[in-house]
């Protein structure tokens, strides 16, 4: 495998292809998720829905195929996503009057159901999800993070007013960074984005941020207040209580199959993946040691802490293939598994086993009767300390000092002798667009997002050294 330090890229390729998480389909750009990539996906799935659903949620599913002439309703959302669209024109050997676009995403095809389906305001809030693939045409790809066609949940619903659609926008922020930190042990800022990075079509576009362990940025998930711009666009109407017709106010938001790749690049090392507990599909391995001739009675004991640890709910499997346990301790490893549990004919004399950490390599003995207590708690020891290594990186390589573009410029190039990206920068703006793009053409380095709660407040602009409107992340993102 290749080490992150000679090959963050490759060293990342290496690590999927070797976990068995996904393969190359024949289709440019595309990729086969194999089950243990999927299960990733559908512990994500379990996690964010669960919370949908606690606040009201609902899920439906709507067409693949979208008109062209819905995209016409919004100007700027069909320019922002006409570069990545792949169009149906022809079935059955005939040319379609109209062409059919793959979605990029679903407002448009919704907002047309929605005017269907409100008409009083007792009709709202709509408060739906999607769990669907949509397909963006891209010119460079990698798996999980960037490809044509990809999986995601896109949340929209209608609101009587912008209070309303302010809050969900925000709810669903919220819901994202809880999602993110807690299950996937992923450090992460909440904020706002530049009208440049905003959604296609959106008033406001927020937005959680995380930082990879090469120091690149991945926009993790977004939420989108997109007033009654589409409202109009799709003639979303209702009959308030004052009896007056008025426009809906809608919102959209989503995340997708790149937060695995996320979580493959905050938390894997030169051994392969290290996967947080909550998300992990096995939890725990068992791995017999010892000589051959003494290994029915350690499965048998083995068998015995099994059922007791899948009892009590622990994602547990064991190994017992042909294979020496230096190789198996080595494959486990590799594939991020958090807990590995050794067991041998001198263990089950002494009642203990050998419980090793995936994230430290810590070895301890654990007795026999505790091991289902302790294994539980270690669990959630791992889940938290792969948090607060995550978070000590990020907060390590995001730099608060540099004020002007000179002054990032230098550390770029700092950065890059000492072989690294430069990590985050926390600069001021002044909110004039020019300064954002000449920071982006001389530097590489993009707005993240204005964070809510940055760590400290700038006072003039990193581009013109004029008064600083906002406070932003900047960094190279994938």
């Amino acid at each position: 495998m290749t080490p992150q330090s000679e090959n963050f890229s490759r060293w990342y390729l290496d690590t999927i292809r070797k976990a068995d998480l996904m393969d190359y389909a024949p289709v440019r750009g595309c990729i086969v998720f194999k089950p243990e990539g999927y299960e990733l996906w559908e512990r994500i799935q379990q996690a964010m829905d669960k919370r949908f659903k606690e606040t009201g949620h609902r899920n439906a599913y709507f067409p693949m195929l979208i008109p062209e002439s819905f995209f016409q309703k919004e100007k700027e959302h069909v320019e922002g996503f006409n570069p990545e669209l792949p169009w149906v024109t022809e079935v059955a050997g005939e040319k379609l009057e109209e062409r059919l676009a793959l979605r990029p995403t679903s407002e448009t095809v919704i907002g047309h159901m929605y005017s269907q389906w409100i008409n009083s305001y007792r009709d709202l809030p709509v408060l739906i999800n999607q769990w669907a693939n949509v397909f963006r045409w891209e010119k460079r790809t990698t798996p999980f993070l960037r490809t044509s066609e990809f999986l995601w949940q896109e949340g929209h619903t209608a609101h009587a007013n912008e209070e309303e659609a302010r809050q969900e926008t925000m709810q669903m922020l919220e819901i994202y960074r809880e999602v993110v930190e807690e299950v996937l042990a992923i450090p992460v800022w909440k904020g706002q984005k530049t009208p440049s990075e905003r959604f296609a079509g959106a008033v406001d576009t927020y937005s959680i941020e995380a930082m990879m362990k090469d120091g690149k940025a991945v926009q993790a998930g977004t939420s989108h207040y997109l007033g009654d711009k589409f409202a109009k666009g799709f003639e979303i109407k209702f009959l308030d209580r004052d009896n007056q017709l008025k426009y809906v106010h809608t919102t959209s938001w989503g995340t997708s199959t790149r937060l695995i790749g996320s979580m493959i690049m905050v938390h894997g090392d030169d051994k392969g993946l290290a996967v947080p507990p909550r998300i992990s599909p096995t939890q725990v391995i068992m791995i017999p040691v010892g000589p051959p001739n003494k290994r029915q009675a350690v499965i048998e004991k083995m068998d015995e802490i099994f059922f007791a640890l899948k009892d009590a709910g622990v994602r547990v499997k064991t190994d017992l293939r042909e294979e020496t346990p230096g190789w198996k301790f080595n494959e486990w490893e590799m594939r991020g598994v958090p807990v590995r549990i050794e067991i041998g004919p001198r263990d089950i004399a002494n009642n203990q086993v050998v419980v090793a950490r995936r994230d430290t390599g810590e070895k301890v003995s654990v007795d026999i009767d505790n091991a289902v207590a302790a294994v539980q708690q270690l669990l959630e020891d791992i889940q938290v300390n792969m948090l607060n290594k995550a978070r000590a990186f990020r907060d390590a390589n995001s730099h608060t000092h540099i004020n002007s573009l000179e002054e990032l410029k230098a550390h770029i190039a700092k950065a890059e002798q000492d072989g690294t990206l430069g990590g985050w920068v926390l600069g001021g703006w002044c909110g004039n667009d020019d300064c954002e793009s000449k920071v982006k053409e001389e530097t590489s380095f993009t707005t993240r997002n204005i964070p809510f709660d940055p760590p400290v407040e700038k006072d003039t602009c990193i581009c013109c050294g004029q008064k600083a409107e906002h406070t932003v992340w900047f960094s190279r993102a994938y």
